[in-house]
Formats: structure tokens, sequence, C-alpha cells
């Protein structure tokens, strides 16, 4: 399917700003990688000047979607999400959220800002979570093909049960983004949770991998977040054809895409904290972090 996306927007020139000069011996950051081997950033605070950003990215009048799933007991995160997102998330842009549930009357109107909406997305309710999880590449690949792809330019798929504490701006913004999960950024890869069965789509040898990436946080140009997720649908149906759940479900076939498919942007772990860590220095500001639950009662 070839599909009409929302205006492309043109190369804007940098505003006429003041900022402070940069320096080619001086680095911001010398506690943390900043840069990968495939040259794609690595964000981190301190690493990028929100007004030089703002300043290019406003005149382009850009919509940034956002898709979150509130499923069964999930809906009691839907109201926090919101009102911490109105407050930190892409402040000054027009925002379009899409929640997808199986309960639309359980979703509370939310205040929001200009220039920013709520959509509410009804599907079906699986009897197991890790279902529901593996259901969630296709639920957000038809809905781009349906809808999404004429409404935004930029979509962030995240997890509803998270919060949001501080700004999160259009550094993140990029073709392909991925997000370095907070278990896993100061481990070698041979403790990485990949899927280690060569039977299984999602496959990864011990000798390869980058990062452990987490499901909960991804996006990019909304036709890039179209193809990333047909591509992981199709992988998890190939496993599901052969009988195999992979490792993670869905977390899984994300990082054997991006092992292929380089991001062409990574946000720290500062955009997909754990708050049952203790913070260490190297990360200096948690912007979007977990809500501390019980697992077994709300996915029974």
């Amino acid at each position: 399917m070839k599909l009409q996306y929302a205006e492309e927007k043109p190369v804007q020139l940098f505003p006429q700003l003041v900022y402070p000069q940069p320096r080619s011996l001086e680095q911001k950051r010398l506690d943390v990688l900043t840069l990968t081997p495939w040259l794609a950033p690595i964000v981190w605070e301190g690493t990028f000047d929100s007004k030089l950003l703002d300043g290019t990215y406003k005149p382009l009048n850009l919509t940034i979607g956002v898709t979150a799933f509130a499923i069964g007991k999930y809906t009691t995160f839907v109201g926090r999400f919101l009102e911490s997102a109105e407050k930190h998330f892409m402040k000054g842009y027009r925002v379009n959220y899409y929640i997808f549930t199986d309960d639309p009357q359980a979703i509370l109107t939310a205040q929001l800002q200009p220039g920013r909406s709520l959509a509410i997305v009804p599907i079906k309710k699986y009897s197991h979570w890790q279902e529901i999880s593996m259901r969630r590449m296709e639920a957000i690949n038809r809905h781009i093909a349906a809808v999404s792809h004429r409404e935004v330019n930029y979509l962030f798929c995240l997890d509803i049960d998270m919060v949001f504490h501080n700004p999160w701006g259009v550094e993140t913004l990029g073709e392909r983004v991925a997000a370095i999960h907070p278990g896993y950024y100061n481990v070698p890869r041979s403790h990485f949770p990949y899927e280690r069965r060569s039977s299984s789509a999602a496959f990864i040898p011990d000798s390869q991998g980058d990062f452990y990436y987490g499901g909960a946080v991804f996006g990019g140009l909304v036709k890039q977040v179209y193809e990333f997720t047909r591509d992981c649908h199709t992988t998890i149906l190939a496993d599901k054809a052969n009988g195999i759940m992979a490792a993670w479900q869905e977390e899984s076939h994300l990082n054997r895409h991006f092992l292929s498919h380089k991001p062409s942007k990574l946000l720290s772990p500062e955009y997909l904290w754990d708050d049952t860590k203790p913070k260490p220095p190297e990360v200096r500001l948690i912007r979007f972090s977990t809500v501390n639950k019980d697992y077994g009662a709300i996915r029974d």
C-alpha cells in the first residue's frame, strides 16, 4: 500500500539566535557515549540547545503523534500519563494523542492545551498480556495506514504506565528513534536479554548487538514507523506460525529490527527510566519513567 503522508516540511534555515560558539576541541559530556559507531547521536542532557532547536522546528508547524495502549486495568494510568505529557511533552507544538483501549468509557476527558487533541481508538482485548503486547505493532501499523499518516509528521509509540517528569522536546525527533533500556546501558552485550534461539525470527547471536533497546519508547517519521511496525509484525507472525514466542515478545523483534536497520537517533535512559532504580550520576535528568505497580494485579 502506498500512503500519502502528511505534508513534507522543507528544510528550515537556522534562525538568527545568539548562542555559545561550539568548540571543536570541547565536548559537553565526557562521561557518556554521545555518538554511535554509525554516527547516530545519543541524546543526553547537556548535548543540545533547546532554544536553538525550537527556533528551527517551530516554523515548520509540525504535528507530533503519540500512541499508547490502555487495555484492561491499564486504563487507570491514562489520566496521569496525559496530565504529565501536557506539562512536559513537546511544549508549544501540536500533538495528537491516540489512546488504544478495549474500554473507551473508562477514558476520562483530559484538559489539553490548544492545538492538542485526544482520539480514542477501540481495540480488541486478548486473554493474555503477551498476546496484547505482540498485537501492538499490528494495531499501530493499521492505524497509521488508516488515519495517522495523514495527520502527523512524527509518531512516538509509548507505554501508558509511565510519567513525564521533565521536558521532552524536539531534540528527540529523527527518522528512526530508539531508546536505550535503563537496565542494560552499562553492561556487555552478552548480558542483553536478546532472543537467542536461532529458530526465532528475532534471533541475535551472542557475538552481535549494539545496544539493548526498550520497547516502551520508539518512534520517528510516521512513514518510518509504518515500515518498522509492518516489518516487526511480519516477523512476529513468522514466529507464531512456527509455534514460537520470542523471549520478550515485541521488544525482542524490535531489537532484531534495529540491529539491521540502525536507528538514526538514540535516546539515553533519561527518556526511559525505571523508578525502582537509584539515579546514577550520569543520568542528570529523568524525563520519562515507569510507574511503580503490581504487575500481577494489573495483568490479571
